[in-house]
């Protein structure tokens, strides 16, 4: 029984062993409880236009009464038929085939009928069916057993497109996120965790409890939706596996590194685990506290995409951070040292003393910390003024990473029927009022026909087909003048649904920002007892979230190709690079704010923090760039970009923000940054013998 830290209370081997052992009790009954919920997620999971558009929109409305239209919603699809130089009459004929055994083997709203273009190379036909209903999954059917009739040969080819064939392949997509994005994850993760420990075992342990908080955030994500009703999608479903893992992983990489340190000085691993949690659990729980408010104030959001999720983001967070405040620190300390063979961390004994890269930064950052904030600000604004170079609105057609049928059908039309439109904009007018509507609505000049549909509900239906391609400057003019026009109807449709999105996402960013700002920074001055620092690390992460998406600008369109950006990625990039950036800066400050607190000087103490906290800063930000990073390789441009960003934002974060610029500013701030409290007016004498607590957040 050696020598334990000063202020340790010793207690028995009993209770040292029998905590553990019942959290992990605690967690096998937890796990075994929501298991059968988690595996229902899927099933609630929903990735129709309703579920991503804005609340209070006209496309919103449109979705909703269509789905209590008589058949409910319609699914819509366009059979493109085309062949370079020109259709033959053999051609025509196979397509008159195809399309008599597409209505025989489906109930359709009309009988299509063909419409050839100008150059005699393609022949349309629009197919509209209510059988599906609001069912994805019998959309999906109908879908594809349209794909299977319509068939090329021998030169001619058969695409199907449309707002039905888009959301066919769009909800293709989110279905195939959950194992792939589950497993680039984990194996990106793993990777990085054995080049951090450099361990056989101790790898396992943080990926291993990741692992089994993604499980438990699945279970109480469903668990929400049952009992109020929060909508799920793919994209959010996809996010929170992202964050359970990501910041998860954060969490327990500064977990063990303070426990790494602890058992150096404490013999019994029980022990230096509970010393351990006491110096690093406020930072950590902090920094879950910032995200997890940040991804609250999506809840006053009106895109519905957005607001999704905030209670999904948020419940990986917390999920995660229950696990590795609990099950981490239970698992680890009864496997002892040996999981950190072969690098244990003897008792008594200290650390091999080694070149620390974050030492050298920090003196560099120090001698000359006015010079060094100035050329970080200089850098990080120029980078910002990239953002100006992003490209305009993603269209829907443009928003896949692969050419799936539906694009390849809407870019074939947009060929063949150069300055038409090619896909309806859906009108609902009240049915007392439907004629006049009509008649209104064919007398626009953006209009170039008009046809009446389904009644029921007290609600009409009217198509329309805009003289205007779609989603061009003069369809959405249309599409503006008719809402304009039309009082008490709704105008609704693809082309609408994007307008309304590029609103909603512009109305939310007013609203969703300033309380992400406020409840972030209120968590840091809790935290921090401090005004200074917070503000400088709110500055920092809104840096960063500018060259990051500037950076996005000067590749997206030149280097990658892109044909647009997603209208919702610079509010959700905010969200997620904000909460998610002020969790280094919670690392550094917290760990400064105890230097301090021991009496060291400013400087000295800006600098120890760095020393102690880079590494860890550094391997944290790694991990959760990479998890982000997984995003990229998914197949929808929206996550593609948002990956990206993040990606970039967190690694400027990483290693120059906090690094060198928050390093920098503190050395020249000095005792100021903790102005308005007791550190700020304090000599260092007297902070040395302070025994104010540390804010638990």
């Amino acid at each position: 029984m050696g020598p334990e830290k000063a202020g340790t209370t010793r207690r028995g081997p009993g209770r040292r062993t029998a905590v553990p052992w019942l959290l992990l009790g605690l967690w096998v009954a937890v796990l075994a409880a929501v298991g059968p919920f988690a595996a229902k997620l899927a099933d609630v999971q929903h990735d129709r236009a309703v579920d991503y558009l804005p609340a209070s929109a006209d496309s919103t409305q449109v979705a909703k009464i269509e789905d209590r239209l008589p058949g409910g919603e319609a699914t819509q699809l366009v059979l493109v038929y085309h062949r370079d130089g020109g259709l033959r009459a053999a051609d025509r004929a196979t397509a008159a085939r195809q399309v008599a055994a597409i209505t025989r083997a489906n109930p359709l709203t009309d009988t299509p009928e063909a419409v050839p273009s100008r150059d005699g190379g393609t022949l349309m036909y629009a197919v509209a069916s209510t059988a599906p209903g609001s069912d994805e999954k019998k959309r999906d059917a109908f879908v594809n057993d349209v794909r299977d009739v319509a068939r090329g040969t021998d030169g001619m080819s058969v695409d199907v497109g449309g707002p039905g064939a888009l959301a066919t392949d769009a909800g293709e997509v989110y279905n195939s996120l959950g194992g792939p994005l589950l497993y680039t994850t984990v194996a990106v993760v793993a990777v990085l965790l054995i080049l951090i420990y450099r361990s056989p075992l101790l790898w396992l342990v943080p990926l291993a409890v990741a692992g089994v908080a993604d499980y438990l955030s699945m279970g109480v994500a469903y668990g929400l939706h049952q009992a109020f009703g929060t909508s799920v999608s793919g994209q959010s479903s996809g996010v929170m596996t992202i964050l359970v893992f990501g910041a998860g992983t954060d969490y327990a990489l500064l977990v063990i590194s303070r426990y790494r340190e602890e058992l150096r000085r404490v013999e019994r691993p029980y022990d230096a685990m509970k010393e351990a949690l006491r110096g690093c659990g406020p930072a950590v729980l902090a920094s879950s506290g910032t995200v997890a408010a940040g991804l609250l104030c999506l809840l006053a959001a009106d895109l519905n995409s957005s607001r999704a999720m905030g209670p999904t983001g948020t419940v990986g967070v917390l999920c995660a951070l229950l696990a590795m405040l609990t099950l981490l620190p239970a698992v680890l300390v009864l496997l002892g040292r040996r999981v950190f063979w072969p690098l244990v961390p003897a008792y008594g004994t200290e650390p091999k003393q080694r070149r620390n890269l974050f030492a050298a930064m920090g003196t560099s950052a120090g001698r000359r910390p006015l010079v060094v904030l100035a050329s970080g600000a200089v850098l990080l604004g120029a980078l910002a003024l990239g953002a100006l170079n992003l490209p305009g609105p993603l269209k829907q057609q443009d928003s896949f990473a692969h050419r799936p049928d539906s694009v390849a059908a809407m870019e074939t039309l947009a060929r063949a029927y150069p300055g038409q439109g090619t896909q309806p904009i859906t009108v609902i007018a009240p049915t007392g009022r439907a004629d006049t509507a009509l008649a209104a609505v064919r007398g626009h000049a953006g209009v170039a026909s008009a046809e009446r549909g389904r009644s029921g509900g007290g609600w009409t239906e009217i198509s329309v087909i805009a003289r205007g391609a779609p989603q061009s400057a003069a369809e959405t003019a249309t599409i503006k003048a008719l809402r304009a026009d039309l009082d008490g109807s709704y105008v609704g449709g693809p082309s609408a649904q994007q307008i309304d999105l590029q609103d909603t996402n512009a109305r939310d960013r007013l609203v969703v920002v300033p309380l992400v700002l406020a409840s972030v920074l209120l968590i840091l001055v809790l935290l921090l007892r401090s005004l200074v620092a917070p503000l400088m690390l709110v500055a920092a992460v809104i840096a960063v979230w500018g060259a990051a998406l500037g950076i996005g600008g000067l590749v997206f369109g030149p280097l990658f190709g892109f044909a647009g950006t997603d209208p919702g990625l610079g509010l959700l990039s905010f969200v997620f690079l904000v909460a998610l950036g002020v969790d280094y800066g919670i690392f550094l400050m917290h760990r400064m704010r105890e230097e301090s607190l021991s009496g060291a000087e400013p400087a000295a103490a800006a600098l120890t923090a760095l020393r102690t906290t880079g590494g860890v800063i550094a391997s944290a930000g790694l991990v959760l760039a990479a998890t982000f990073a997984v995003l990229t390789n998914m197949g929808l441009l929206q996550l593609v970009e948002l990956g990206f960003v993040i990606s970039v934002g967190v690694l400027l974060d990483t290693f120059l923000v906090r690094t060198y610029l928050v390093t920098s500013a503190s050395v020249a701030l000095g005792r100021k940054v903790w102005w308005p409290g007791g550190l700020s007016r304090k000599p260092e004498t007297e902070a040395a013998g302070q025994q104010e607590p540390v804010p638990v957040g």
